[in-house]
């Protein structure tokens, strides 16, 4: 069974799936370009996105399940951060749908949270 097979039904942790391997393909190219810096922080903290995402499925409580999407709000606020970057230097390949994508997800965790605090 594949992810895609696994969850597709779960719309924030299919985006998030996707989102890392793009991230993945993105810093590689950054990685031929000699930026490693950027590339292992964006790396880092862009497919964090997704695994802290599929990490709050199995919390313990309500109260957990929001801390883990916190967390991962808190990574997709960092990996825009390095994709603002990129998108500013002009030696840097072009980034938008990244950012595109990202802002989705973003939208989409604080709706979960803001949804499961009213619970």
């Amino acid at each position: 069974m594949t992810f895609n097979d696994k969850y597709k039904d779960n719309v924030l942790l299919t985006k998030t799936f996707h989102f890392a391997l793009n991230i993945i393909d993105f810093t590689s190219e950054l990685q031929e370009q000699k930026k490693f810096v950027i590339a292992n922080q964006l790396l880092k903290s862009g497919t964090s996105i997704g695994a802290n995402s599929k990490e709050a499925q199995n919390a313990e409580s309500k109260a957990d399940f929001i801390h883990k999407l916190k967390i991962a709000i808190k990574e997709a606020d960092e990996t825009e951060y390095w994709l603002f970057l990129c998108e500013a230097h002009k030696d840097y390949p072009n980034c938008k749908n990244l950012l595109n994508d990202l802002s989705e997800i973003l939208k989409i965790l604080n709706k979960i949270i803001s949804t499961s605090k009213m619970k």
